[in-house]
C-alpha cells in the first residue's frame, strides 16, 4: 500500500544549529529517501514563500491556517502495512525537533 508521510514542521526548529549538525540533520532525510519504501519526497521552501487562494480569488501570503506547525515536505513511500510505514514516519527528524508526520494512504484510483 503507498502511504504520504506528511512532515509538519515547529518554525525555527533550526534555529542555533551549527553546521554539522545541520549537517547530520539533512543525512538523516537522506538515508529516509534512500529507504527501498521511499518512492520520492521533497522538502519545501519555507512557508513565508507561500500564497494561499480562497474563494473569490483573494490571495493572502504565508500559509493557509495559523498553526504552530508548517507543512515542511513530504515522503510518499510503498509499505507493505501501516506499521511498517509508522517506522518510517518516526524516523523523520522533524519528530524529534518538536513536529509530527501524519501518515495518510493513498486513495486507490477507481477501476
Amino acid at each position: 500500500m503507498r502511504y504520504a508521510l506528511l512532515i509538519h514542521e515547529l518554525p525555527g526548529a533550526y534555529d542555533g544549529f551549527d553546521d554539522a549538525q545541520r549537517t547530520a540533520i539533512t543525512a538523516e532525510y537522506t538515508a529516509l529517501r534512500d529507504d527501498e519504501r521511499v518512492l520520492s519526497g521533497e522538502r519545501l521552501q519555507p512557508v513565508s514563500t507561500a500564497t494561499t487562494v480562497r474563494a473569490g480569488g483573494l490571495l493572502t501570503d504565508g500559509p493557509f491556517a495559523d498553526t504552530k506547525e508548517v507543512f515542511g515536505g513530504f515522503f510518499l513511500v510503498e509499505a507493505p502495512d501501516l506499521d511498517s510505514a509508522l517506522e518510517l514516519a518516526g524516523r523523520v527528524p522533524a519528530v524529534r525537533l518538536g513536529g509530527s508526520v501524519e501518515v495518510r494512504p493513498l486513495a486507490e484510483p477507481a477501476r
